[in-house]
């Protein structure tokens, strides 16, 4: 089914409904989508997420692990 005909055929199912828990239930999720954050980045940000991404499927990162101690021994020389 086309997007077109989906959104037709919902807005038609929705016009039916009479029941208002069952359209507040609707509600809450279509308005869920508004809730999903955005973030505009700067395209240096950009850059920068996109070379961490191709560094980590080349293999080149630290587990959590790891990190968490560096950070440790970064707090304690401090």
């Amino acid at each position: 089914m086309e997007t077109a005909a989906l959104k037709s055929e919902l807005i038609s199912l929705i016009a039916d409904i009479e029941d208002k828990s069952l359209l507040q239930a609707v509600k809450t999720i279509l308005d869920y989508r508004k809730k999903e954050k955005f973030i505009d980045l700067t395209a240096k940000q950009e850059q920068h997420l996109l070379k961490s991404s191709e560094q980590g499927k080349n293999g080149k990162y630290i587990d959590q692990s790891e990190l968490d101690k560096k950070v440790e021994e970064w707090l304690e020389e401090k």
